[in-house]
């Protein structure tokens, strides 16, 4: 069977209940997390599974079409612009970087309810 594989950029909050899913999903191969804070529950956790763990986003970048989709779960502009202008600069087609408002709309789905976030501005 034929995995959709993902990197996730953020282990807070907000992501662990997503990884937890990722990981447990047998149609899904989670390659990488990146997360500033290497002491968050969220790094334990892949951590636990053998997924590699970053400090450095643009690390999962640079795997090009071994990664479908980054999950930007930071609510970070400069995140999200530095993420779009390495894959422009580095001719990645395939990656699909996934807005957090979109992973939150699937988190919601899966809970019954909508999820919250720690972040104040969810601008694309």
């Amino acid at each position: 069977m034929e995995k959709i594989r993902v990197a996730m950029v953020g282990a807070g909050e907000t992501a662990t209940p997503l990884l937890k899913q990722l990981l447990t999903s047998d149609f899904v191969e989670l390659v990488g997390v990146a997360e500033l804070n290497l002491a968050l529950p969220g790094v334990a956790l892949v951590k636990e599974y053998g997924i590699p763990v970053t400090d450095n986003f643009i690390e999962l970048a640079e795997q090009g079409e071994r990664v479908d989709i980054i999950i930007d779960l930071t609510g970070s502009r400069k995140v999200r612009e530095d993420l779009r202008r390495f894959m422009q600069f580095a001719g990645n087609n395939h990656t699909v970087i996934m807005h957090e408002r979109i992973a939150l709309l699937l988190m919601s789905l899966s809970a019954g309810k909508l999820v919250q976030t720690r972040h104040d501005s969810l601008d694309y």
